[in-house]
């Protein structure tokens, strides 16, 4: 099955042009990698005053994230739950930019940690071998789901 910009679509709440992703390279329970080649569009979403900085990635990274969520309730048969992005730690931006990149953003995540109801990755995007930025993130997956006292 081949996991384009329709099956992100269909599995995580971006839609339209907020859909940062345009498929699914390869993924393991562990981790994922996605393609992106939107950042040079003059009409990108994330575009403020003409340029997209390079903390835009983040986003990216977000996106990769739920639809690793998305992959792993689909092979497990478990019903996806929302979340969102609770925290984002030890970001470096090795570029300014992203709007000037020529080639198309990877983005990487690993699933460090995790339970039912958040996940610990670590993320990094890059364009072919040149690292553009990484860092960690916390993911609340079920803001319903209450651990006990």
């Amino acid at each position: 099955m081949h996991l384009n910009r329709a099956w992100i679509q269909a599995h995580i709440p971006h839609h339209g042009r907020m859909c940062l992703l345009d498929e699914v390279i390869e993924w393991n329970p562990e981790r994922i990698s996605c393609r992106s080649g939107g950042h040079r569009a003059a009409d990108h979403p994330l575009r403020a005053h003409g340029r997209l900085g390079a903390a835009c990635g983040i986003e990216l990274a977000a996106q990769a994230m739920a639809v690793h969520g998305a992959l792993i309730a689909e092979a497990s048969a478990v019903k996806p739950s929302g979340g969102f992005l609770a925290s984002v730690r030890g970001v470096r931006l090795y570029v300014s930019r992203l709007d000037h990149v020529q080639s198309d953003l990877i983005c990487d995540a690993v699933r460090i940690a995790g339970d039912r109801a958040t996940a610990l990755y670590e993320f990094a995007l890059r364009a072919a071998a040149m690292p553009l930025m990484s860092g960690r993130a916390t993911v609340v997956l079920d803001s319903s789901h209450r651990p006990n006292p």
